[in-house]
């Protein structure tokens, strides 16, 4: 019985989410910002810290691809 309101509730706070912008794409990219200044100017490691920061830009142009390639498939079904 708890795993079903775990999952209710699991299921909520995915759709406020989701709703709100902040979908995993996006937490990922800020986590790995977070991430990036971590390494740059915590650990000192510059090279790392730049590499990292390229990762929020494909997370985000990945997300956006795939929203895109599901948006015409339910197009192409609806027709």
């Amino acid at each position: 019985m708890s795993s079903t309101t775990d999952t209710d509730e699991t299921n909520a706070l995915a759709d406020e989410l989701e709703s709100s912008g902040l979908g995993p794409a996006a937490l990922s990219a800020i986590g790995s910002v977070a991430l990036a200044l971590y390494y740059y100017y915590i650990k000192g490691d510059e090279q790392r810290g730049q590499f990292v920061g390229l990762w929020p830009a494909t997370i985000l142009a990945m997300a956006s691809y795939l929203k895109i390639s599901r948006m015409e498939r339910d197009d192409a079904d609806a027709e």
